[in-house]
């Protein structure tokens, strides 16, 4: 790597000695060397990689908002994960990512989500119906399959069979942990190929697709309108008139399936674990969903009554954060206060550390929700920022608070032992959330 002035460099033996542990949960070993190092530090990972690793909210706002024409993401994204979803928006560059961002956002526009919102409430309606109260239970699979639902039924409404969406979400999931694999494990690249591992988890992708294919097809063949997402696509046209080809559009439905579910499911899962072990915080919800619920039946005004819930839901992603991490490669070269980033060096943003930090946050370990009463900051990013920010934001936060005030209506949340666990993956996951849950009488 050209110089990089003014960065602490951690080193290729300190990382290969670290190896296992960092395979397990690598983040221990970020926040040792943040708490060594600084808030910004180069880490030498081998076979020719440097990798500058950042907790510093200012130098990410710099990065992604005020000059984010100078930087693009890394190959994780562009190339390692577009390898399995195609060249959606989650993963494409420069014309083309501009040129579909302009054509899907207004699908994901308050007035458009807003005809979605029944839909979605009744899949996490017959999803919250599987919790047992009759013993302890492991409440993400509940929460991974509601979020898998509701992503299904809002763009394909009730045209798909239960089987095929078990089958999609298995290839979704398969092909993230393989990718996982892959990115912590490059010195087994080669085991990777010569063994099949990597063509086995494409031939399941290709198979995700021909699924897609035919429900689009047949969507097509039937002439008949849902007011769902898959419409909203399919009528969607560029500036010269033309639709999304075939293959576009199915690279961006497997993106919203890998992006509008696994990063759902996980805030679910950890905002009810911070939920069990801050009853306090269940019965505030309970209250302001009953006064809700009876001042109007209208779902998106429901919502506008519900601030306090979704304080705890951003409070639950500001501790645990889906998007831990953010990628971005400088174009040219550039400088931040006092430090050099060569063009084409690799940078790592960790949002879980800038979510804890105590310089952007008083008490940052503790769980507050009501912090979230005052004005967002400029170190809070679940969903990213800048122009490449999540398009299906308030989707997703429509869904989570929907999700939050009927589970907390429903059920009292408790069994909660011991500190939450967590496994990184492409998404930070949680792990052992088992919980119980009690009828509300």
């Amino acid at each position: 790597m050209k110089d990089t002035k003014g960065i602490s460099k951690v080193s290729r033996r300190h990382f290969y000695k670290s190896a296992l542990g960092i395979l397990r949960n690598p983040l221990p070993f970020h926040h040792h060397n943040f708490e060594k190092y600084g808030d910004t530090f180069l880490l030498n990972v081998g076979m020719g990689r440097e990798i500058i690793f950042s907790r510093d909210a200012a130098f990410a706002e710099y990065v992604l908002q005020k000059n984010q024409k100078n930087y693009k993401k890394s190959e994780i994204q562009t190339k390692d994960m577009a390898k399995y979803l195609g060249h959606g928006l989650l993963t494409a560059e420069g014309e083309l990512w501009k040129k579909q961002r302009k054509l899907i956002q207004p699908a994901f526009h308050k007035k458009q989500l807003a005809g979605l919102l029944d839909k979605v409430k009744a899949a996490i309606v017959v999803e919250l119906d599987k919790i047992r109260t009759d013993a302890p239970m492991d409440i993400f699979p509940v929460f991974n399959d509601l979020a898998f639902q509701t992503v299904v039924k809002s763009l394909f409404s009730a045209a798909v069979g239960q089987q095929e969406i078990n089958r999609l979400q298995y290839i979704t999931e398969a092909a993230q942990k393989m990718l996982v694999k892959e990115l912590r494990q490059p010195y087994l690249g080669w085991y990777f190929k010569g063994f099949g591992k990597i063509k086995k988890h494409l031939d399941l992708t290709d198979e995700a697709r021909q699924i897609l294919k035919r429900l689009i097809e047949e969507r097509k063949k039937s002439g008949e309108r849902q007011d769902d997402l898959l419409d909203m696509l399919l009528e969607a046209r560029y500036e010269d008139g033309t639709a999304m080809s075939e293959k576009q559009l199915i690279d961006e439905i497997l993106i919203l399936f890998t992006a509008g579910h696994e990063t759902t499911s996980n805030a679910l899962t950890f905002t009810s674990e911070l939920l069990a072990r801050n009853p306090e915080v269940q019965e505030k919800i309970a209250s302001e969903v009953e006064i809700a619920k009876k001042a109007s039946g209208d779902l998106m005004e429901f919502l506008k009554q519900c601030p306090y819930t979704q304080q705890v839901v951003e409070e639950g992603m500001r501790l645990y954060p889906p998007v831990y991490f953010i990628d971005r490669v400088p174009l040219e070269d550039d400088e931040f206060e006092g430090k050099s980033f060569p063009k084409g060096s690799s940078l790592l943003f960790s949002m879980y550390e800038i979510h804890r930090h105590p310089k952007y946050w008083k008490a940052p370990e503790e769980f507050r929700p009501e912090r979230f009463s005052e004005a967002r900051t400029s170190s809070y990013y679940p969903f990213g920022a800048g122009p490449r920010k999540c398009i299906g934001n308030n989707f997703a936060m429509y869904e989570m608070v929907i999700t939050i005030a009927e589970l907390v209506s429903k059920f009292r949340i408790s069994g909660a032992k011991g500190e939450i666990e967590i496994h990184p993956l492409i998404t930070l996951k949680p792990k052992n959330a088992i919980l119980k849950f009690d009828l509300r009488k």
